[in-house]
């Protein structure tokens, strides 16, 4: 006898006392438990209410989820995570024509993972890798296959080279755009160099025109386009 919970009733929590039975494979001749179709991948849940938790957790924190259904952090945890495999499974590899591509630090050290944006749906696609190399980025072109790869048009990136040669390499088809924010910041370091250059040029009052600007150059900047480069 094993007892699962099942969705509420109200504000009552209902669960069933399932009988498991046990038989003898007429093939192999070893007893085997009966398989419950209804159950999650957590046998203490229904698919249903392993389903419920899911979906809230799209409108909740996981410790707002645990609270209101009175689950352990790491259960509800557990059930979200087999709820949004089971939509990805649902929604199969994507097509996307424009990516966006980015790192995150997922903890201290400089340990990171690579995520893959659908810029025209505004989705995140792929999360992966093992750090931000060269090789870790082709793990998501392998994923996505070489058809839907060939679908890429435009990666947009920062100016991290393993990103730039993982896509000129899998996906040269496509334009490679930078962002604004790694292109200006390279800009303000070069205007700071020529700032730095022309007061250590200068002698006496000339120099009154420099000393100081550093954060009036700065800042306040006019923004342009960002740059595109094919393949």
């Amino acid at each position: 006898m094993r007892q699962v919970r099942d969705l509420s009733c109200g504000d009552m929590r209902i669960y069933l006392d399932v009988e498991v039975r046990r038989v003898q494979c007429k093939s192999c001749g070893h007893v085997k438990r009966e398989r419950l179709d209804f159950l999650a991948d957590n046998p203490f849940y229904t698919k249903r209410f392993a389903y419920y938790v899911g979906r809230r957790c799209r409108q909740a924190t996981i410790k707002d989820v645990a609270e209101e259904l009175h689950l352990h952090w790491e259960t509800v945890k557990t059930l979200e995570c087999q709820y949004m495999r089971t939509q990805l499974a649902k929604a199969g590899t994507p097509g996307p024509k424009a990516i966006g591509i980015d790192e995150i630090s997922i903890r201290k050290g400089h340990t990171y993972r690579i995520v893959v944006s659908d810029l025209i749906r505004r989705r995140p696609i792929w999360f992966g890798g093992e750090d931000r190399t060269q090789a870790s980025m082709l793990k998501f072109y392998d994923w996505l296959g070489e058809k839907k790869t060939r679908g890429i048009r435009l990666c947009v990136m920062d100016m991290w080279k393993p990103f730039r040669t993982a896509a000129q390499a899998r996906a040269p088809q496509a334009a490679i755009l930078f962002d604004k924010f790694h292109i200006m910041s390279h800009l303000a370091d070069a205007l700071d160099q020529v700032r730095k250059s022309e007061y250590a040029r200068l002698v006496g009052k000339d120099r009154r025109f420099i000393k100081g600007q550093k954060y009036t150059l700065l800042s306040n900047r006019n923004y342009s386009a960002p740059i595109a480069s094919k393949g």
